[in-house]
């Protein structure tokens, strides 16, 4: 069984992590690091969760003074103007926290409750929009998939060199871009035995690929 797959990704899986919780402590790289199910998943039911909780909160607002027993009173002045639901609370949360400001549903000046709660709304908003947004441009401008166009010579061959026997393999971009400053680096790994008894499963010993003379760049585009 490989160590490394051909696309670069070492196929080693990590079990019995106990300490799951220092995954939370970076939250960022974490969502980052998650599939992109998992990501979209996630994007969707923060916004949708802070839509409905503030929307809920409009609405208690609203129960709380009354303005629901007074929809068709034209004397009466409401905490948003054309609130008459839950739906519709939830409808004035997505635009104040979007931005989008149809101009149908208003707050008044006459409810300072909504004023604060609008002010706590758009900076949480704004909050939420660069951490989510943040995080979705980390992970579309990840190269991970750079890898797909990297192909490596099905076997790697040992021939004569100058006359010293050397390991030899191709490595190809198929693309026109090409990376600049590529370069390649190489290990061998095999079981080894120390002096004491102790035994190495995977022992990694770097293999000189021409790093001093700078004959590890791959490519011609530098």
């Amino acid at each position: 069984q490989r160590y490394v797959r051909k696309e670069g990704k070492c196929n080693v899986h990590h079990g019995n992590v106990r300490e799951t919780y220092r995954y939370l402590t970076d939250i960022f790289t974490t969502l980052v690091d998650l599939k992109w199910r998992f990501n979209l998943l996630i994007f969707v039911m923060v916004y949708t969760v802070t839509w409905l909780f503030f929307g809920m909160i409009w609405w208690l607002i609203a129960y709380i003074r009354g303005d629901m027993d007074h929809i068709e009173d034209p004397s009466w002045t409401p905490c948003v103007t054309n609130l008459n639901g839950f739906v519709s609370a939830f409808l004035f949360s997505i635009e104040t926290e979007t931005t989008i400001g149809y101009g149908y549903r208003v707050i008044t000046d006459k409810c300072p409750e909504g004023i604060i709660l609008l002010l706590i709304q758009s900076v949480l908003g704004s909050i939420v929009n660069a951490f989510m947004v943040g995080c979705m441009f980390v992970k579309i401008s990840q190269p991970k998939k750079r890898a797909e166009t990297l192909v490596f010579s099905t076997h790697a061959v040992i021939s004569m060199r100058d006359g010293k026997l050397c390991l030899m393999f191709r490595v190809g971009d198929l693309r026109n871009s090409h990376i600049v400053e590529a370069s390649i680096r190489a290990k061998l790994i095999k079981s080894k035995q120390t002096s004491e008894g102790e035994f190495i499963p995977l022992n990694q010993t770097d293999i000189n690929v021409g790093y001093y003379t700078g004959d590890d760049r791959l490519f011609l585009v530098s």
